[in-house]
């Protein structure tokens, strides 16, 4: 008899457990996928660093004549354009291993995979256009303006889903942003403020902001598409939109003509000493994008953007590994203020997840 008055409480319990384990499954995979965030930056870093892409910027061999406009504008967009399209290269061929190109076609048909298909338009040619221009424009101090994409990803989960967003959980954001603010602070050296920097950090809040939509709507979707699905969709929409339209229509903003948008494009993709570079970033992008929408619809857009946000110091870490011990380029090195940032962003994210678990038993 026991044993049956009991079972209410024994069954809520589980239920409890199975939840914490859930959504302590979903802050892995969300730290994980800022973890190989990282990796991508550095690759493709160093990809628009070489090859071709020297004569790119060197107005060079098939880029002479190129304007100013498309020498900030132009580039950055074929710089995100070549790594979506690698990346999309690649969840193509895992979705093909693993038997789900057959879901891919269906859920294009569906209400979610067009959400997600809106969501990479957002994310991808807008917002990592904004990112690889801010970054262009104004240097590393960007970087903690992009990272506000946790706070509006959690503002627009609050609104749009009811999710829960507790004095502790803003506490965990605010740090969060604090040290992405510290370990940014290394790119003010001898920066001035003037026009062109303050243009870098308006694109780094758009960015922000893109990023937040399709966080949180991404994850969202996910919660009905399979991530190993959504990842297809993200990348081969971002891929495509970012290389014909995107590339196309700031060439003609900038007096280059269309024309010269595709050879551009198509110089990067036939280029031997770079293109193994953005294959190796659409790699780590692929698994990054995927990780980011799964651990987001796992643990709430909040705590899955807070965890993702420790690109701010992977994107650096990666970078000084890859690009100065690897490739042995100098200026790389990771100043104390990267070390102490991501100390502070261990201390925020765990305030999130702790107060997130609190939320979720209160409500």
């Amino acid at each position: 008899m026991s044993n049956l008055a009991n079972a209410p409480a024994n069954a809520l319990a589980a239920k409890e457990a199975r939840d914490k384990s859930f959504r302590k499954k979903g802050i892995l995979i969300a730290l994980l996928s800022g973890f190989l965030y990282g990796g991508y930056t550095a690759f493709m870093t160093h990809g628009m660093e070489s090859g071709v892409w020297i004569d790119f910027y060197g107005a060079t061999g098939i880029a002479k004549g190129l304007s100013a406009f498309a020498l900030i504008y132009t580039l950055s967009a074929l710089g995100a354009a070549v790594n979506d399209l690698c990346s999309a290269v690649w969840s193509l061929i895992y979705a093909a291993i693993i038997g789900r190109l057959g879901d891919f076609k269906r859920s294009l048909r569906t209400k979610p995979g067009r959400i997600l298909i809106i969501a990479a338009i957002i994310g991808g040619p807008f917002a990592s256009t904004c990112y690889v221009i801010g970054l262009q424009m104004a240097g590393s101090i960007i970087v903690p303006i992009a990272a506000l994409n946790a706070a509006i990803g959690a503002i627009i989960g609050r609104f749009l889903y009811k999710q829960k967003l507790s004095a502790g959980m803003i506490l965990g954001i605010v740090i969060c942003f604090c040290a992405a603010v510290l370990i940014g602070s290394t790119g003010m050296t001898g920066l001035s403020f003037d026009g062109k920097a303050v243009l870098g950090m308006a694109a780094a809040f758009l960015a922000a902001l893109g990023w937040g939509i399709e966080g949180a709507v991404g994850g969202y979707a996910c919660c009905i598409v399979d991530y190993e699905v959504a990842i297809v969709i993200r990348q081969c929409t971002s891929g495509i939109v970012n290389a014909v339209i995107l590339v196309s229509i700031l060439s003609i903003m900038g007096g280059d003509g269309i024309g010269t948008g595709f050879r551009l494009l198509g110089a990067a993709l036939t280029d031997g000493p770079s293109i193994w570079m953005f294959f190796i970033a659409g790699m780590f992008a692929s698994f990054s994008f995927k990780f980011w929408y799964k651990g987001a619809s796992m643990c709430g857009a909040a705590l899955g953007m807070g965890c993702n946000g420790t690109y701010a110091f992977w994107g650096p870490f990666w970078c000084f590994i890859v690009i100065g011990l690897v490739f042995g380029v100098d200026g790389y090195a990771i100043p104390w203020q990267g070390w102490v940032g991501a100390l502070i962003m261990v201390v925020g994210i765990v305030i999130l997840a702790i107060s997130q678990d609190k939320a979720t038993k209160e409500a």
